[in-house]
């Protein structure tokens, strides 16, 4: 599909990966607990052609910075926050189009249950909701479930494969295609034969089944991963649909796809069965020099004590203990390590300290900021979506809700002049982002 596509990256939060903005003098970060907030948050997107709205979702507090939780607490630093799944109806309701994919994590929640949340989503947005897997990083989420003592990195991978499988099991074997048949003369709503168990018996889960629910629209959600260490690259190639990744340079991307199309393919997939999201800031004006102002201002926001309060999280490593021109090497950690790849590979030839990646890491995190007029954002939006093999963006958040509101009204057009942007077609989510059908495809290894 030669067709740009869009999310907006965004928290049911305060704040995302932008902390400091919330204090910008008419900022609606705090409307993040209001409905009508995300309510006008999902027009918007769906006016500005987006396909989905991609909300990110953490359990616990960022608590590694100094050792404590309070500078996350005090600095808004992704806390408080909400549940994500709450807000789809809502938004949902308001629109025609517009996907929304939520993160939900395979390391403390039960299939079974996941499985049912999900199918019902997916009945009630007509086929537009996505799953991003996530497995979870920080100890305080199992301290808060009383796990004392946390899956490893590896382990927690393992986990979410078994869960995968039981989860593909219950969306796709479970139900047949015509068991529903709604026959009053018969008295009969669902054909019982066409209803089977699972009988799922393995190392992490027990779950005989069957699936509480009856098939939805897409039956298995639209599936988005964000992989990053050699583990998590693994399970992407063998489940995502749709990966997300950031990284500061257009060679940080392109040597992830490169890799991750080698896996897919080694999983008995297409090459080019996943689509890449490089998430990206963009900081538009009218003009360059009401660009070059908005962007300063934005940066005189930042609160770098609460981005290292985020990047301690990130790479499970207390920045607070780093002298500020200390130089961050690659280090394996049990968190978050496409946070740490972003800066020590995906750009070489640099030397990143301590002081320069908060500095960077201030505005949407590990991903790059491109600030100008209508047609320079748009430019570089198109010389990224034409020099790498992408499907389009993942659209960080600076400041709520400017940074949609700014990108749907001045850069939007400017795409859609270019022909970049056109209307999907297709009822489903996945219709309209792969243009194949609402099922999972034929090569997913779901379906083998």
């Amino acid at each position: 599909m030669d067709r740009m596509q869009l999310n907006l990256f965004t928290m049911n939060a305060v704040t995302h990966v932008s902390p400091g903005l919330w204090r910008r003098s008419g900022d609606r970060a705090a409307d993040y607990t209001d409905r009508g907030y995300w309510t006008d948050v999902a027009r918007t997107a769906e006016r500005g052609g987006f396909d989905a709205v991609f909300f990110a979702d953490v359990r616990g507090i960022y608590d590694v910075f100094d050792g404590s939780r309070a500078p996350a607490i005090r600095r808004a630093v992704q806390t408080p926050s909400n549940d994500p799944r709450f807000l789809i109806p809502a938004m949902a309701e308001v629109t025609d189009d517009l996907g929304f994919a939520v993160t939900r994590s395979t390391t403390y929640n039960e299939p079974y249950e996941l499985a049912r949340e999900f199918s019902t989503l997916d009945h009630l947005t007509d086929g537009r909701v996505a799953f991003n897997i996530v497995t979870s990083y920080l100890d305080s989420a199992a301290r808060n479930l009383g796990i004392d003592d946390p899956l490893d990195h590896d382990d927690r991978y393992d986990r979410a494969a078994e869960f995968m499988e039981v989860c593909y099991a219950l969306w796709e074997e479970s139900w047949d295609e015509e068991s529903v048949v709604r026959n009053a003369e018969t008295d009969t709503y669902t054909d019982p034969d066409g209803v089977h168990t699972i009988d799922h018996d393995g190392e992490w889960f027990t779950v005989a089944g069957p699936h509480g629910c009856e098939p939805s629209p897409q039956r298995t959600p639209f599936l988005y991963q964000a992989g990053a260490s050699d583990r998590g690259r693994a399970f992407a190639a063998d489940n995502a649909e749709a990966v997300f990744c950031s990284y500061p340079t257009k060679a940080g991307v392109r040597d992830y796809i490169e890799d991750m199309r080698e896996r897919a393919a080694s999983h008995g997939r297409a090459a080019d069965s996943i689509g890449f999201y490089p998430g990206i800031v963009t900081i538009v004006g009218e003009t360059e020099a009401l660009a070059a102002a908005k962007h300063e201002h934005y940066r005189e926001m930042i609160d770098v004590d609460a981005v290292l309060a985020l990047l301690s999280g990130f790479m499970d490593m207390d920045l607070s203990a780093l002298d500020p021109d200390q130089q961050i090497d690659h280090i394996e950690t049990e968190a978050m390590q496409g946070a740490v790849n972003a800066f020590t590979k995906a750009d070489p030839d640099r030397d990143w300290t301590v002081a320069e990646m908060a500095r960077f890491a201030g505005l949407g995190s590990t991903s790059p900021v491109v600030v100008g007029t209508p047609a320079q954002v748009a430019d570089e939006l198109e010389a990224w979506y034409r020099e790498l093999p992408i499907a389009g963006f993942n659209l960080k958040e600076v400041a709520r809700p400017d940074s949609i509101e700014d990108f749907v009204s001045l850069v939007v057009p400017e795409l859609r002049e270019r022909g970049l942007l056109d209307t999907p077609e297709g009822e489903t989510l996945r219709e309209r982002v792969t243009g194949g059908g609402p099922r999972l495809p034929a090569d997913h290894p779901a379906q083998g």
